[in-house]
């Protein structure tokens, strides 16, 4: 029989910990500027320790007031992002108040030692700031213009006309519910929305149930929709949509038989076959498509309200006075942050809130000190990119050289996934446009006697070669790959072809222009 014994031994492991900090700091890390402002809103919200400088006055600044008799007071920082958190008296007494190793890492009990008394007693007296924030996902008041000339929607507009229509109760109970299931394009068919997740709707046999109606009366309501504004609402395909527009529009029989029978051979541009199935010379046939082609194929466009949005760099690239590249990092828009001064009264009250203010502290500093380190993250790797890309800053795109991801990182001693989070959603300001980071890194492709080229290069290459063919003789993509060939680079044909589809550009049968 076997002994169960009980004893304790000594064993050295090594193990990946993942504290507070470094969860905090890789999550900040991969946020775009955006989420980076709402998270920091969310914080100002949800901690009472935490404020914004909005004042712009520095908390060395007010030292003389509340530090010890005779101590001078420290010169204001620079101003910068996070100053007032990071440098400066305040900075200094932190690093006393809140003991953490210089690692990721920070042991638990250093965390308890947090010293509250001695940081009230170093905080300087102040009137304290209001205690209501005000959430920026709070609307804002609106003016007159945009509070009373507004858009309305898709539905709203057509369910207006459904009620002054004569139809009858269940005729209109259907109607609705047929503009209730309409996608952004004002088709009434499943659709995929902006995640990528696709929507069923109900077929019109199944709401005729609904109503009390039978399929051919449904169809017939269906058919007074798709003659409503915009013509060519509530259709089930494009076909059907061009139809109803071509029935208002009073269109010629030729043109309609066209877009009943013959919408693929449009796309295709197969002029020759619709010619000849409906006897017209392919030059009419061309002018037919022509005329086709400015009717509407997404009724619901007008009632999509988008607004335009516009990027706001994280970093600027210019050039300075001596010729050499200066980088920045763009803190506008960014909160100053600091540690809240005015709850010195509620610990003296209440010291069973210690525990409380002790964890709101800590995360108010980690917080500080992860946005700091984000920045200064950005910077550096922005900087790499600069100086190896500076053919691309002083010519522009089309001297893009190859690099990827693990060059910056062995550059700067960093892991490819660090690099990854930090050029993900963060866009540069340089002397050619607004780019995302990712847009610097190319794969490699070869070039015969020459050194390779980047993988955009070629892309603009590409489009140059389209640009300058002959609208009735277009390149395909095995002339393109001579033609890029004959400059030195070498690709293969089903490479050209996924450069020009990730372009939108159409293939040379789409691309002919027959007149």
């Amino acid at each position: 029989m076997v002994g169960i014994e009980i004893r304790q031994q000594l064993r050295l492991t090594q193990s990946l910990v993942m504290t507070p900090q470094l969860q905090l700091a890789i999550k900040l890390l991969q946020l775009s500027r955006l989420e980076l402002q709402e998270h920091v809103q969310q914080e100002l919200v949800e901690n009472p320790f935490l404020d914004e400088n909005t004042d712009g006055k520095e908390e060395s600044s007010e030292r003389a007031d509340g530090g010890e008799k005779g101590e001078a007071a420290a010169p204001a920082p620079e101003p910068g992002l996070l100053a007032a958190a990071q440098e400066g008296d305040w900075a200094e007494r932190v690093q006393e108040i809140l003991p953490e190793s210089r690692g990721t890492e920070v042991s638990q009990s250093a965390m308890k030692d947090v010293d509250l008394d001695r940081y009230l007693e170093n905080q300087s007296r102040g009137e304290p700031p209001p205690f209501i924030r005000h959430d920026a996902s709070e609307e804002l008041p609106q003016d007159h213009d945009t509070r009373y000339v507004q858009r309305g929607t898709l539905f709203d507009h057509v369910a207006w006309q459904v009620r002054l229509s004569e139809f009858t109760a269940a005729e209109e109970t259907l109607a609705l519910s047929v503009l209730g299931n309409l996608d952004r394009d004002g088709y009434f068919r499943g659709y995929y929305d902006e995640k990528g997740a696709y929507h069923a709707v109900p077929s019109l046999d199944d709401l005729a149930d609904e109503a009390g109606l039978e399929l051919d009366e449904a169809e017939e309501v269906l058919r007074e929709l798709q003659h409503m504004d915009p013509v060519g609402v509530a259709a089930r395909d494009l076909r059907e949509c061009l139809l109803a527009q071509a029935d208002v529009l009073k269109l010629e029989p030729t043109l309609v038989e066209i877009i009943d029978k013959h919408l693929g051979d449009i796309e295709k541009r197969n002029y020759p076959a619709i010619a000849k199935a409906v006897g017209l010379d392919v030059e009419d046939v061309y002018a037919a498509t022509e005329l086709i082609g400015t009717l509407e194929p997404r009724p619901g466009r007008a009632f999509v309200s988008e607004e335009p949005e516009s990027i706001v760099p994280d970093v600027e690239v210019r050039r300075a006075a001596d010729g050499s590249w200066q980088v920045s990092v763009n803190d506008d828009g960014l909160p100053r942050l600091r540690i809240a001064r005015y709850y010195r009264d509620v610990i003296r009250r209440d010291p069973t809130a210690r525990e409380y203010v002790r964890g709101k502290v800590r995360s108010a500093q980690w917080l500080i000190r992860s946005i700091n380190q984000r920045q200064q993250t950005l910077l550096r790797v922005t900087e790499r990119i600069v100086e190896r890309q500076r053919d691309f800053f002083e010519r522009g795109s089309a001297e893009l050289r190859p690099m990827i991801l693990k060059d910056i990182a062995d550059d700067l001693g960093m892991h490819e996934s660090t690099i990854g989070r930090v050029t993900t959603s963060k866009y540069v300001q340089t002397p050619h446009g607004v780019f995302e980071l990712k847009y610097f890194f190319n794969s490699r492709i070869r070039r015969l006697d020459e050194e390779d080229i980047a993988s955009e290069s070629v892309r603009i290459e590409i489009k140059q070669i389209i640009a300058g063919e002959d609208g009735k003789e277009p390149f395909s993509d095995q002339q393109i790959v001579k033609l890029l060939a004959d400059k030195g680079i070498v690709i293969a044909r089903r490479t050209v072809a996924k450069y020009r589809e990730s372009m939108n550009i159409l293939s040379s049968s789409r691309r002919k222009k027959y007149f």
